[in-house]
């Protein structure tokens, strides 16, 4: 388990083999802490994801792949650092590194965050829902506003006939006391002035019959339209508040995290970036020990053998390309000299022929001039027009 706890720091065992037990604790922490962070990322990280996809064999797997993330990630921010006994110059060396080590820790604390603080984020997820579903209600009133005014068209209906009601009732009264004397002329019986009253009331009670009759139509055709908008406006709410059931996904939470007191959230944040810092930290505040004595003399040394290694490859490099300038200057100089005596037989061939073709042309001549002495009068005569006497 030591070894594995070194592994995980990123030490060379074989190095720390040769030192004190107190730099084996001390890289045996350092590994531990490493491992223990990534392990809380798989936690986080998977909550995370089962949260969206509510798929537990999907979140195992992501959760497995991101603490292996941070696990490496972690483990190369502290391998990579080296202890030169300078505090403040390896304080900036790892600044970029402390800044990486801050954002993981964010990351990582914030799933937990919305597991811990759970019970508070359902009571802000329902009050939320509680708020969407009156506003969508207020919404979907405003787009069925067609209701009132069907209800207001029902009303003016009823009160027509209403109206056409009293009127009847009136003339009914007024026919009523014509007839027992209590009104009108005061005489009892049915004489003329009762008769028009009569009329005047039948013709009324029939428009009455009629309005009555054309008024229950017209209602019955209004709430039918009215019981078609309420079945749409309770269908379109219910749709609305199934939606509003299913706001509990990642970002409503993070939200519902956001409207809590920030003073628990940010003592678990600050609680995960200490553990997220804290191998980081470990390695700056700890002075510098013989692992990294003997560490920084071993790469020094594979440092200096892959220098010779490289200065030995550029030499036999150099030594090959002197090789090749020397053959290609030896080939160049052996063509020119072959070049020049070329040149040389060639000027003495030709020389040679011209030497052959001036003996053939004398023989020639002094052949014509033994066959011939006035040939060689000609001949004579030729040279001196051609001027081979001038001086």
């Amino acid at each position: 388990m030591k070894k594995f706890f070194w592994w995980c720091a990123g030490a060379d065992d074989t190095i720390l083999e040769k030192c004190s037990r107190s730099e084996h604790v001390k890289y045996a922490g350092v590994g531990a802490t490493v491992l223990f962070t990534g392990v809380l990322a798989s936690i986080s990280g998977g909550y995370a994801l089962y949260t969206v996809f509510d798929s537990v064999p999907m979140a195992v797997a992501f959760g497995l792949l991101w603490g292996a993330v941070i696990f490496n990630l972690d483990r190369f921010i502290v391998s990579t650092l080296r202890k030169e006994g300078k505090f403040w110059k390896e304080l900036l060396q790892v600044t970029p590194r402390i800044l990486l080590a801050l954002v993981l820790a964010v990351v990582i604390s914030k799933p937990l965050e919305l597991k811990i603080f759970d019970k508070e984020i359902q009571a802000v997820l329902k009050e939320k829902q509680a708020e969407l579903a009156i506003e969508h209600k207020k919404l979907v009133s405003q787009q069925f506003g067609e209701v009132d005014s069907v209800k207001a068209e029902i009303a003016t209906i009823r009160q027509e006939v209403d109206a056409k009601l009293q009127e009847r009732n009136k003339l009914y009264d007024a026919m009523a006391a014509e007839s027992d004397g209590t009104g009108g002329t005061g005489k009892v019986g049915r004489g003329p002035i009762y008769e028009e009253k009569k009329r005047q009331y039948d013709k009324v009670d029939e428009e009455l019959k009629l309005l009555q009759a054309d008024a229950q139509e017209r209602i019955n055709q209004r709430q039918q339209r009215i019981a078609e908008l309420m079945q749409q406006y309770d269908k379109t709410v219910n749709e609305g508040q199934e939606s509003f059931s299913n706001y509990d996904g990642l970002m409503a939470r993070i939200n519902a995290l956001d409207e809590l007191p920030w003073l628990p959230v940010f003592f678990i944040t600050l609680l995960f970036i200490c553990l997220e810092t804290a191998p980081i930290f470990t390695k700056l505040i700890t002075s510098k020990g013989p692992y990294d004595e003997i560490l920084k003399g071993v790469e020094h040394e594979r440092t200096i053998q892959e220098m010779q290694r490289v200065a030995e490859r550029q030499k036999q490099y150099d030594v090959r390309l002197q090789v090749a300038e020397t053959k290609f200057a030896a080939r160049r100089d052996y063509e020119m000299d072959a070049k020049r005596e070329e040149e040389r037989i060639k000027s003495d061939a030709h020389l040679e022929v011209v030497r052959e073709s001036a003996a053939v042309w004398k023989e020639r001549k002094l052949a014509d001039v033994h066959r011939s002495p006035n040939t060689a009068a000609e001949i004579l005569n030729d040279n001196e027009e051609n001027g081979y006497y001038k001086w």
